[in-house]
């Protein structure tokens, strides 16, 4: 049975958002008292946050799929639909969230870093939201828009400031058990230690924590033994500490050579450098060498005598016995100078910028691509935040809704855009990403008679006209009329004298 996960692949759904409310308030004497749909409630998202009870990603293995709750819909009397809550998920700290194809999304450190996997989804406004002196009272609302839905890669990478690492069977374990209070299963046979464990180690005024990962053997890095995946959990360390066993019954063994194997096996790992701690290579950080067993008196000539070959190497090397205790100490108060020079020697934490992006003058926030597919014909593609959200708002069986949706796209240029790309009418339309998107026959908005007045649908701005004419006009107007009255009476009387009017009979 699996106790210990330190990797998952976790589907992430937000809440949906609720739809807004389409409502008439009515009472006595009052059966058309004005719209009064309320909103739909936001969707909850799913956020990964660092919890210190939590220690495993074991929960996530079981149960991968997460979805947040939905907002309600909005009701009647102004009444708005209720919000869904956030679902906050734990995670040991360290964890780092990455996407599917490996890139590093968050690197959650400390207590309360959190991270957003997927957003909940925006409820829709009610048609109270949405009315106006122009449309007093909307018949249609709009729908909730749905949460996001993200795959993401969870990785515990252990916080230790020492690493372990050696041969299976080399004593790492027991090492942290001779000088912690940490307690990990120990045995005489290899593989014994099968996930990575933890131990404290207080040191004069030093405190710092031991990591011990499962036994590297030559071949590690092609999948031989426990491979390289138990690795992330040193990528954090300050010095890495090379357990050597000097009382290996293996005639083709000696300390010498499990050191170059390991260290063939570490510059094969390729960590991520991204992360906090994580930023300098593992050979290149400080290196320690400890000659184990010392307690077999073979195994303790066998330590004097590799001892000057791997100083010369550059490594500061203790010889001690986890059996016995001995050399433990100075050991531990080595590993502690050099863990303190690690902390001070780190950068301070920066503290998170505000970064501007304004928009760009140039930028419509949308655009508009002609494409042609083989055997499909054209087709015009549109993408951009604005009409892809009004599309999911949109509730295509009413038609004003669809009226409303027009306004919107033309109001934004999605139509000029169109025109200028070369559209006419009856071509193909998408708005939306591929897999999803909104397709129909384009119709230009008609521009005739009182809609050259640039009035919105169903308005004649001609009888919104309320300007009152000036004293001077009224005069001006009064004049020409005078005077074309004079011109009509002096033409008739021309005309009765050239006899235009005499009746045939009395001739």
């Amino acid at each position: 049975m699996v106790t210990f996960v330190d990797r998952v692949v976790l589907h992430a759904t937000g809440g949906d958002g609720g739809h807004g409310c389409a409502s008439i308030h009515r009472e006595k004497f009052k059966p058309l008292a004005g719209p009064d749909g309320g909103n739909g409630g936001n969707g909850g998202s799913v956020i990964i946050q660092v919890d210190p009870q939590v220690t495993t990603l074991l929960d996530y293995h079981h149960s991968p799929h997460r979805h947040a709750p939905s907002g309600t819909q909005g009701m009647g009397d102004h009444r708005s639909g209720s919000t869904g809550a956030d679902l906050v998920l734990g995670v040991p700290d360290g964890t780092v969230v990455k996407s599917p194809d490996g890139t590093v999304l968050a690197d959650l450190v400390g207590v309360g870093a959190q991270y957003v996997a997927a957003a909940g989804g925006r409820g829709g406004l009610g048609n109270a939201a949405l009315a106006s002196q122009r449309r007093k009272a909307p018949g249609f609302a709009l729908l909730g828009e749905p949460g996001t839905e993200q795959d993401i890669v969870l990785e515990l990478k252990t916080i230790a400031d020492v690493a372990l690492v050696g041969y299976p069977s080399a004593g790492k374990s027991s090492l942290v058990a001779a000088i912690s209070a940490a307690r990990p299963k120990i045995a005489d046979y290899p593989f014994t230690t099968l996930v990575p464990n933890l131990g404290v180690v207080q040191a004069g005024s030093a405190r710092y924590t031991v990591a011990d990962v499962p036994g590297l053997i030559p071949g590690a890095s092609e999948g031989r033994g426990l491979g390289l995946e138990f690795l992330r959990h040193i990528e954090r360390c300050a010095v890495i500490v090379h357990v050597l066993d000097c009382a290996t019954l293996e005639p083709d063994r000696d300390p010498l050579s499990d050191l170059e194997d390991i260290e063939a096996e570490l510059r094969t790992y390729a960590g991520d450098l991204t992360i906090e701690g994580g930023r300098v290579p593992l050979l290149e950080r400080p290196q320690i060498v400890v000659l184990n067993k010392i307690d077999v008196p073979e195994a303790r000539e066998l330590a004097e005598l590799v001892k000057p070959d791997l100083e010369a190497r550059g490594f500061r090397v203790f010889e001690v016995s986890t059996a016995s205790h001995e050399g433990l100490r100075p050991l531990t108060f080595a590993l502690g100078e050099i863990v303190d020079k690690a902390r001070r020697d780190a950068p301070a934490p920066e503290n998170t910028r505000v970064v501007l992006r304004p928009k760009a003058v140039d930028d419509a926030g949308f655009t508009v691509t002609r494409r042609e597919v083989e055997g499909q014909g054209v087709y015009f593609w549109v993408r951009g935040e604005k009409p892809e959200r009004w599309v999911r708002q949109t509730d295509f069986s009413n038609d004003e809704a669809v009226g409303y949706l027009a306004d919107r796209l033309a109001r934004l240029g999605v139509e000029e855009k169109l025109f200028a790309t070369g559209a006419v009418a009856g071509d193909e339309v998408r708005i939306g990403p591929e897999h999803n998107a909104v397709v129909f026959d384009w119709e230009p908005t008609l521009m005739t008679g009182s809609e050259f007045l640039g009035g919105p649908r169903g308005v004649d701005l001609r009888l919104e006209d309320h300007s009152r004419p000036t004293r001077g006009e009224k005069r001006q107007e009064y004049k020409e009329r005078m005077d074309a009255k004079t011109e009509a009476r002096e033409e008739l009387w021309t005309e009765r004298e050239a006899g235009v009017w005499t009746d045939a009979a009395e001739s």
